[in-house]
């Protein structure tokens, strides 16, 4: 079996503690978090001032990773994880888009991330909306 390495470049201070205190989904809340970046990757971060959103990937290592089923909160029936956005899954890669606020050296401060506080942040990419935004028809 295939097996995959991660390598955290740096990790999420946030207000959120415990699953239950941090929202359903990220954009439906103004707080500001931070992405602490470490060191040997803060290079990366050359010109990243000069985005508006961005894409965060994060571990959510506080995951249940055998979680192959569950129920969205919006609809009542049970989905296959896959179908679902359940932070509980095999591979707890979060995806969310937020706001840039500021970049103070080698911290982000962002708008509507919903990851706990100590979160491994693994990449960040600009959203770009030419190629990003999809158009529904």
């Amino acid at each position: 079996m295939l097996s995959i390495e991660l390598h955290p470049i740096g990790h999420v201070r946030s207000p959120y503690q415990n699953r239950g205190d941090a929202p359903r989904q990220g954009r439906l809340s103004d707080t500001v978090s931070e992405i602490i970046i470490d060191p040997p990757y803060q290079p990366g971060l050359f010109r990243i001032d000069k985005e508006q959103h961005l894409f965060v990937l994060c571990w959510f290592d506080r995951a249940d990773r055998t979680v192959i089923r569950a129920t969205p909160p919006h609809n009542p029936e049970e989905h296959g994880v896959f179908a679902t956005r359940s932070p509980d899954r095999p591979n707890p890669v979060a995806l969310s888009i937020v706001d840039l606020v500021r970049v103070k050296g080698g911290i982000l401060e962002v708008r509507g991330l919903d990851a706990l506080d100590g979160t491994p942040v693994i990449d960040i990419k600009p959203y770009v909306k030419e190629i990003d935004a999809l158009c529904s028809g």
